[in-house]
């Protein structure tokens, strides 16, 4: 935590936070042409964001792209706001909600966690149904996540499965999982307090797909999420980055998944 206010301590890599909150997944060409610094000030700034966990990298071909991740502001929130008053800490809760924004122009979700744990457990808990309804709340996929099989959804143990059309696209155990997403079901426009005619729009939205890559560290797990291949306006990538009321999304889910292998349980609000 030292890490990211020190970061953020310094208005030249503020200023990079503040051009990837507008435009998400640059490149750092892009990043200096868009900043009135030189690419060797950019690449040490941006050195010191990547340690402190506020950007991530993902890479795409040749290319590697920026994002901005909120884990390290939510673990800020969690852990200070709730001890002060909320008036006083307004500046940090703003820039938690600025985080977890993307920009519609490329609705992608990239969020990085670390965990202490191993990859083998972190492959269990992302694959078993046993441990995937400990922090999913009693949800759970099933799958033998080959690629090319079914993910249906268990809503309850011992209750029907259900196949909502998700599919595995890449399966490296202990490394790399990716399936692609279901679209808006009953139980959604229930959460949200849809009509029937907004319900039917919105899954109208074409699948989507999440894809999680695991990355062994000296002492933890680097877990990486990506959510991408979202509609123009997607209402799923807003439910999924949290940004819908009722909706935790992705970080929240992954906030208990940390929690869940750390300590064996996950609090409950």
């Amino acid at each position: 935590m030292d890490e990211v206010f020190r970061a953020l301590a310094d208005p030249s890599r503020r200023r990079l936070l503040d051009s990837l909150n507008q435009r998400t997944g640059q490149t750092l060409r892009e990043l200096c042409g868009g900043l009135d610094m030189a690419r060797q000030s950019v690449s040490k700034h941006l050195a010191v964001l990547i340690s402190a966990n506020l950007v991530t990298t993902v890479r795409r071909g040749r290319e590697k792209l920026h994002y901005l991740n909120a884990e390290p502001i939510n673990a800020i929130a969690d852990r200070w706001i709730n001890q002060y008053h909320r008036g006083r800490v307004q500046v940090l809760a703003d820039l938690k909600t600025a985080l977890e924004l993307d920009p519609m122009d490329k609705p992608e979700f990239v969020y990085t966690t670390y965990i202490s744990t191993t990859p083998e457990k972190l492959w269990q808990a992302l694959t078993e149904p046993k441990f995937i309804r400990e922090y999913w709340g009693g949800l759970a996929l099933v799958s033998d996540w080959q690629v090319g099989s079914r993910v249906d959804l268990q809503y309850e143990d011992g209750g029907p499965i259900e196949d909502h059309g998700q599919v595995v696209l890449e399966a490296e155990p202990y490394s790399r999982l990716s399936y692609t997403w279901h679209t808006f079901q009953t139980m959604h426009a229930e959460v949200f307090g849809w009509t029937e005619e907004q319900l039917a729009e919105y899954a109208k939205e074409r699948q989507s797909k999440v894809t999680f890559v695991i990355e062994p560290t000296d002492r933890q797990v680097k877990l990486t999420v990506i959510h991408d291949d979202f509609d123009h306006g997607s209402m799923m990538h807003k439910a999924v980055s949290g940004q819908l009321p009722e909706s935790g999304g992705w970080p929240e889910l992954l906030s208990d998944l940390k929690t869940f292998l750390e300590t064996g349980k996950v609090t409950t609000g």
